[in-house]
């Protein structure tokens, strides 16, 4: 089955792609440095636990911008007091979407009944859990026909997730409107869709650490849509600190090409950072999605894990890609990829899609910031 994905320039369809399920393929001839997609968050909550927040960062609870100690149209919400906006754009945009009525109540009564409690005997993930049916129900209740596109992406429950989705039901179901109760086998589901097809979206990067941690979890249909490789001729970027305070699109995903892409040839992006090892690599894909991966790279350093030809060759078009696409700025490892062409013409600058770097094409070694 072939199906033109419903981008507005067709660059690329999606069809069955032979051991891996469905993909996108491009459906012409593409140019390095090309953005293939830009889609918006179907669905956007933080990666807070409920039980403090986790973050050394302030971030505003709707567009995900950080809140400095400048801003001096900071809002917090008069209802619960525990949620935080960065202008009051921000604050009227998140009262008719993420941050409803409804939401709202809900929050303040997992808050004010002591759920800290019941909580305690489960995984911090059961509260960023909670987090994501309640906006998956701000979501059912204002636009039900978004539920079912989340509904369309894969992923199945296990018995972890269905454990996950008994206790989350008892939890919130009393705080649901009786007209639009969500059952256990949905909330599953929808756990599930959102364990496979989530897009992070990250603290500001730092040469001097700690690790990033993920300030917000998102999930862009499309986007999903592109298959893993660990030599990706694509990569995923977002600029959420960019723009002016209120903007409503800086959460959205970008898809842009690392390399040239032949008609009719798979586009991947990488579901872990490209210079991880091999062992970290088939652990998290396992671990995250479930899968392991075949690729002539992750065959080639099996062998090495296992001590087989251990010396890495410099010819090997892998270690080639790593040479040059893996950003060396300190605690960073992101990926590269060129900046969108001009008038057609190539750009001989790249961006590290994880900390916003740009150095020239020709000289990995020379930084532009």
């Amino acid at each position: 089955m072939v199906t033109v994905m419903a981008t507005s320039s067709s660059l690329l369809r999606m069809q069955q792609i032979p051991g891996k399920g469905r993909g996108v393929v491009a459906a012409q001839s593409l140019e390095a440095g090309q953005i293939v997609l830009t889609e918006s968050p179907l669905i956007l909550y933080s990666a807070s636990p409920l039980f403090p927040p986790s973050s050394p960062f302030t971030c505003c609870d709707h567009c995900f911008r950080l809140i400095l100690p400048s801003h001096t149209h900071t809002i917090s919400c008069p209802s619960c007091s525990n949620n935080f906006f960065c202008s009051p754009k921000c604050f009227s945009l998140a009262t008719n979407s993420s941050h409803s009525t409804w939401v709202c109540q809900a929050l303040m009564s997992l808050l004010q009944h002591h759920n800290s409690t019941l909580f305690q005997q489960h995984p911090p993930e059961r509260q960023v859990q909670a987090r994501f049916i309640l906006a998956a129900h701000n979501l059912f209740l204002h636009s039900p026909s978004d539920i079912h596109s989340l509904l369309s992406l894969h992923g199945t429950p296990d018995t972890a997730v269905l454990d996950a989705a008994n206790f989350l039901h008892s939890l919130i179901s009393p705080l649901f409107p009786s007209q639009a109760q969500l059952s256990v086998d949905l909330i599953a589901q929808l756990i599930a869709k959102d364990s496979l097809n989530s897009f992070c979206l990250m603290d500001p990067y730092s040469p001097h650490g700690p690790q990033r941690s993920i300030r917000a979890y998102a999930i862009y249909p499309k986007a999903s849509l592109f298959n893993h490789d660990c030599v990706p001729n694509a990569c995923r970027f977002d600029y959420v600190e960019t723009g002016d305070p209120g903007h409503e699109h800086n959460t959205d995903i970008f898809v842009r090409l690392i390399q040239d892409v032949p008609e009719g040839k798979e586009v991947c992006i990488s579901y872990v950072r490209v210079g991880r090892d091999f062992l970290t690599r088939k652990r998290i894909l396992m671990e995250d999605y479930g899968f392991t991966c075949g690729c002539d790279r992750c065959k080639i350093e099996a062998n090495w894990a296992c001590g087989e030809n251990n010396e890495e060759d410099s010819n090997l078009p892998h270690v080639q890609f790593l040479r040059k696409y893996v950003c060396k700025r300190k605690n960073c490892a992101g990926t590269m990829a060129p900046l969108p062409p001009k008038d057609d013409v190539p750009s001989n600058v790249m961006e590290c899609n994880f900390c916003g770097n740009l150095k020239f094409d020709c000289d990995a070694s020379q930084s532009l910031k």
